[in-house]
């Protein structure tokens, strides 16, 4: 028997990891109804009941649940705008619930896994469920495929990186010869060509990349990074660090200069001055 059938066998269903659930709906009934028929499910707990959109947002922010059962229409905010206010962080798997079946279209177009019409149907929830638990799977499966391209996109400086890339053998050296840095700032993701980089530096929390502009000063790029971040995205042979707060873009230097306590400094194209600490005169076959 499958799952299209509107049941789930029994073997199937102890084998699934749990799923926490919570259940918002403004009415009362329609939530005890859904907990009723929730109990033939041994795989789901529900963790939480809330009749309004902001109680559950707010629940959910401190324990996000695997899947919610979320009614459509609702006083305050609605079904699609409470789910607007999750936060993509906590975002977990949604069947919309609803009395009116024009609902559906709109609910697949939120992303949902599934939506129910009340009243709740047996044979019908048990299809949402069984959907949940393979787009869950499938989910897990494309977070840990997702979590390996971003940690080679950022060791090669390319993200978002793309499978078929990461699967060559020489992906990595591959992308790093590429002629752009991608960097995470927040939620976003700065590109930059690695031609106009002249040198890079640590500001706090912050990096600084200065890149060629319409001045003579250039343009400055300021980045929520690390020094650590960077020097792993970057070739050293193209880009090597020369100070703990200093990386520098090796065409860009025109004269080096020793100093007598061991350490040199450097003048750049552009005519600013950077030190090569002691700690970093190992670099200097890649600046000579």
């Amino acid at each position: 028997m499958s799952a299209v059938d509107g049941k789930v066998p029994a073997l199937l269903q102890h084998a699934s990891p749990r799923l926490r659930a919570m259940i918002v709906d403004d009415e009362p009934l329609a939530r005890r109804g859904l907990e009723i028929r929730l109990q033939a499910h041994p795989d789901v707990t529900i963790v939480g009941q809330y009749g309004d959109g902001a109680s559950a947002i707010a629940a959910l922010r401190v324990d996000p649940p695997d899947l919610v059962f979320l009614d459509v229409q609702m006083p305050g905010l609605d079904g699609f705008e409470t789910l607007r206010r999750i936060p993509a962080s906590a975002m977990p798997l949604v069947v919309f619930v609803t009395a009116y079946d024009h609902y559906a279209i709109r609910a697949f177009e939120a992303s949902a896994a599934d939506y129910l019409l009340k009243p709740v149907d047996d044979g019908r929830l048990a299809q949402a469920l069984a959907r949940v638990r393979q787009v869950r799977a499938q989910r897990a499966a494309d977070a840990h495929c997702g979590q390996l391209l971003e940690l080679l996109g950022e060791l090669s400086g390319q993200a978002p990186l793309r499978l078929e890339d990461a699967l060559q053998p020489d992906a990595i050296e591959r992308l790093r010869r590429e002629d752009r840095l991608a960097v995470r700032d927040g939620h976003r993701t700065v590109r930059v060509d690695l031609r106009r980089i002249r040198w890079i530096d640590a500001a706090g929390d912050y990096m600084c990349l200065h890149l060629d502009g319409a001045g003579e000063t250039g343009e400055t790029l300021v980045l929520r990074a690390t020094m650590r971040e960077l020097e792993r995205q970057l070739d050293p042979r193209r880009f090597p660090r020369i100070h703990r707060s200093t990386i520098v873009n090796a065409a860009r230097v025109v004269e080096l200069r020793p100093h007598s306590n061991g350490e040199s400094f450097l003048r750049l194209d552009c005519g600013q001055e950077l030190k090569l600490s002691r700690s970093y005169r190992d670099r200097l076959q890649v600046l000579l």
